[in-house]
């Protein structure tokens, strides 16, 4: 059975040199020795469009434990997103598959007789990621049901206090170290907070007005008047090009749209972020109470760890009326990992950091995103990284400060590749040419439905780490991160040759233990 290249990588292996233009012509056989796969990547890798670029390659068997190719392996880049694979394998090792995060209803009282309930209700987050439309029918409300029938079921009718969002669990900004203010404008820069709800998002849709010069019709998906819109659009002649911008001011809900969209345009959806989503949470949480019937006298507010500080919490003085629970957390890591959830991610570090804290005081200087990164470190240590190998800011990998080496990232795999959650963590990664952010990537070529391994990408990082099985049945890990590389072939994506690699590997007929 020959192994062939798809006409996409071909193009790619062109530029290698000879000996890839000859693996990618048809009815040719892929290297079949050790030296020959090596002479391959070392063309790839030693490109004239790389020399002010970072190449990082590592490759292992995972059979014989013998090195096949690495070349910088040593060497510390952004990971990108290949940050979710140390974070997630913590969580996945600290909390265990069948862990769920809990949300709690707090009241200073049980209902009385007449089903009220005097003095506030406090919903009070963990962390839970999964209170969202996806997972809920599209239904913002089926998401939060769990909690209003805690209350229902309780004969609640009314309540006589306030409706407080508490998001104290987490200690610490809003932002995960080392991001970048204008990430914050992006759905991938969402705000953290243990009382997330909708992935603290929310898709405006813009579409033409009535008439040629009428403002745009913006509305937003779920329906909220949580954000305040200020509407600078225009609608155009039939035919023009739709230009849409946002712009919402960091700490800020308010939303600047300008722009044009013709006549004859279907629209668009636009992902928009907003501050305080704990406040979000508990406007749509009152709403939901009001579709059952139970009314809500006082305010609807927020309680953030800083407040805690001043007016700490104590919950013996509270009443637990019952709680919601997350989807456990092996379905978490694949909501996380196939389509590389940011927010996700760190709200993972964050909960594992507070259970490493525990339930008591923190220090004023003190955050649980910092008290993960230190449970991080020592769950690395247990895997036989090196002090100095991996140094995070944070969990997802939107910290251009976050460095770690393929070698380090090989050992990590070799590590979960025995772990006793083994197969969850590597079924929860994207498979190429099938889901998740390898989709669209190397399609019909030997790796779709072979290669399983997490993207990275930033503006000059992309990083391709995961697990092959070679033609001739051996299993490789692998790492490749491409830091500093600037492309100006349009026609070329810049992660072409970390593809050019992958099929390779997938492609490979030969044995490490011949």
């Amino acid at each position: 059975m020959k192994s062939h290249l798809t006409r996409s990588v071909f193009v790619t292996a062109m530029i290698g040199g000879l000996c890839l233009r000859a693996f990618a012509l048809e009815e040719v056989k892929a290297p079949e020795t050790v030296e020959a796969l090596q002479k391959c990547i070392t063309q790839i890798v030693s490109q004239p469009r790389y020399h002010a670029a970072l190449w990082g390659v590592k490759i292992v068997s995972l059979d014989t434990k013998k090195t096949l190719f690495e070349h910088n392996a040593e060497k510390l880049f952004s990971p990108a997103s290949n940050s979710k694979l140390y974070t997630m394998a913590l969580a996945l090792d600290r909390l265990g598959p069948d862990y769920r995060i809990q949300t709690s209803l707090y009241a200073q009282a049980k209902p009385n007789r007449w089903g009220t309930l005097k003095g506030d209700l406090m919903v009070f987050g963990r962390g839970d990621p999964t209170i969202n439309l996806k997972l809920h029918g599209s239904n913002i409300y089926s998401a939060l049901e769990p909690l209003v029938a805690v209350l229902t079921n309780a004969g609640v009718k009314r309540i006589s206090g306030d409706l407080i969002g508490d998001e104290s669990y987490f200690h610490g900004p809003p932002y995960g170290s080392g991001w970048d203010w204008d990430d914050f404008q992006y759905y991938y820069g969402a705000e953290i907070s243990s009382l997330t709800i909708n992935d603290n998002t929310l898709q405006m849709v813009v579409k033409p007005g009535e008439r040629i010069g009428a403002p745009c019709r913006l509305s937003f998906v779920p329906a909220t008047g949580y954000l305040t819109v200020s509407n600078r659009t225009q609608t155009a002649a039939k035919g023009v090009k739709r230009s849409i911008s946002l712009y919402r001011p960091v700490a800020e809900n308010v939303i600047y749209v300008t722009g044009q969209v013709a006549m004859d345009d279907a629209g668009s959806i636009e992902d928009v972020t907003m501050h305080n989503p704990a406040g979000l949470f508990v406007s749509f949480f009152k709403e939901a109470l009001a579709r059952r019937g139970i009314t809500v006298a006082g305010r609807v507010r927020t309680v953030n760890w800083v407040d805690r500080q001043a007016q700490p919490l104590d919950l013996k003085q509270w009443t637990e009326l019952g709680v919601m629970e997350s989807l456990p957390m092996r379905d978490i890591l694949r909501e996380v990992q196939k389509p590389s959830q940011n927010l996700y991610t760190d709200l993972m570090l964050a909960h594992v950091g507070m259970q490493r804290q525990g339930n008591g005081p923190m220090g004023p200087d003190d955050t649980t995103e910092g008290a993960g990164v230190k449970a991080l470190r020592a769950f690395l240590t247990e895997a036989g990284i090196p002090p100095g190998e991996t140094m995070f800011n944070e969990g997802s990998g939107l910290s251009r400060n976050n460095l770690t080496t393929p070698n380090a990232t090989v050992t990590l795999l070799q590590y979960m590749k025995q772990h006793k959650c083994s197969d969850i963590y590597i079924n929860a990664l994207p498979i190429a040419g099938v889901d998740g952010t390898l989709r669209k990537r190397m399609k019909g070529t030997v790796a779709a439905g072979n290669v399983r391994a997490k993207t990275g990408t930033l503006g000059w990082a992309n990083s391709l780490s995961g697990y092959v099985t070679t033609a001739a049945g051996e299993h490789l890990v692998f790492s490749m991160m491409l830091n500093r590389f600037h492309n100006t072939e349009t026609d070329r994506s810049k992660t072409a040759d970390l593809d050019a690699i992958a099929v390779m590997l997938a492609g490979f007929k030969g044995r490490t233990g011949e």
